[in-house]
């Protein structure tokens, strides 16, 4: 049900998201450059290792060496703006078409976090991971790593279609409204570390 629910949501509204899709691309490719898309490799469901579609937001400026500047000084206002908006993660509905993720669900971080979740925090690989998800709209970037992780586990647990419908109704309302925006959204999140042993 839930993958048929994705499919029916992504279709339907295909009219609309690829014509954002296509006019998102095209102000990238003018105001950033190409590649278009970034691609990064992620775990989604059982940690089975997918490439992840995003809109580039940083440029490759580069150092006197040749080497890639750090990520505060090749993030672009624009990629900034995209990021704040998530419009930069449109491309991820290529991934759901894919069946590699889901709408809602636990969100896809680094393929290094791998071996520094606890057993619990690694169920949140029991499920494909999503666009949004539940701790995406219960504090988002104001949360600290072991409180989204929490989240995560507990959508594992408890997740059903009307939840799903919820949570999208939620993300919705608050990148419209800016709601529950903090001024640190659109930035890189800090690296997860592993959890504090108890």
């Amino acid at each position: 049900m839930k993958r048929a629910f994705d499919l029916a949501l992504v279709v339907v509204f295909a009219p609309i998201w690829i014509l954002l899709l296509l006019a998102v691309a095209l102000l990238v490719r003018c105001r950033i450059g190409s590649p278009v898309l970034f691609r990064q490799r992620r775990p989604g469901k059982d940690g089975a290792i997918f490439v992840l579609l995003k809109f580039r937001t940083m440029t490759d400026a580069r150092d006197a060496s040749g080497r890639l500047l750090d990520d505060a000084h090749r993030l672009t206002p624009f990629g900034h703006c995209l990021r704040a908006t998530s419009l930069d993660e449109l491309p991820e509905l290529l991934n759901v078409l894919r069946g590699e993720m889901s709408l809602v669900g636990p969100r896809p971080l680094l393929v290094e976090y791998l071996d520094r979740y606890t057993p619990e925090q690694a169920r949140r690989h029991e499920v494909r991971p999503g666009l949004t998800g539940w701790a995406q709209v219960n504090g988002r970037n104001a949360l600290s790593w072991e409180e989204k992780f929490k989240l995560d586990v507990w959508y594992v647990d408890n997740h059903t279609l009307w939840l799903d419908v919820k949570i999208l109704w939620l993300t919705v309302k608050r990148v419209l409204l800016r709601e529950d925006i903090n001024a640190d959204d659109g930035e890189p999140p800090s690296e997860f570390r592993g959890s504090p042993l108890p």
